[in-house]
């Protein structure tokens, strides 16, 4: 999908709550975050943690400021978040040795392990969603296209 330009938006003054965008993406991100908070309960993980081992699963080690960048998420939210998840024995931190200013982050063994007990999350999400591949799909892209459109406005 394309951006949309200035002539497609679609403009409205309406203040009510149920034709506000933002009450939307607000309400649909809540009810969504609910389905994977009995799901993550088991692994010890809270959401957030789970977005950033979701990142590890992918590739293994990275350094703080890639998985900040990632999750479009400040170093002030993300450090708590590491530190959590290294106290569980899930990852490391550590100073790389070609650049000190940077930390990398490295799953642990016990952190790779734990992907395969998280494997059943996306299909219980996908059935949650109530929705098909195509849908999920679509959904994704708009999404996507409204985090773009946003930031790009904001700048």
């Amino acid at each position: 999908m394309a951006a949309r330009t200035s002539k497609d938006v679609v403009l409205s003054s309406s203040l009510l709550i149920d034709d506000q965008m933002c009450f939307a993406l607000y309400a649909a991100s809540r009810s969504l975050t609910a389905v994977y908070r009995p799901l993550l309960e088991p692994l010890g993980l809270t959401y957030p943690q789970y977005l950033v081992m979701l990142v590890l699963w992918q590739q293994e080690s990275c350094r703080i400021k890639d998985i900040a960048a990632t999750l479009h998420l400040d170093y002030g939210t993300l450090t708590p978040l590491l530190k959590r998840l290294e106290a569980l024995g899930l990852l490391t931190r550590q100073r790389r040795v070609d650049d000190e200013r940077a930390v990398e982050v490295a799953l642990t063994t016990q952190g790779a392990a734990l992907r395969k007990q998280a494997a059943h999350i996306p299909v219980e999400i996908s059935k949650a969603l109530g929705l098909t591949a195509t849908q999920v799909a679509d959904l994704r892209e708009l999404l996507r296209l409204i985090s773009d459109n946003t930031a790009a406005y904001s700048t």
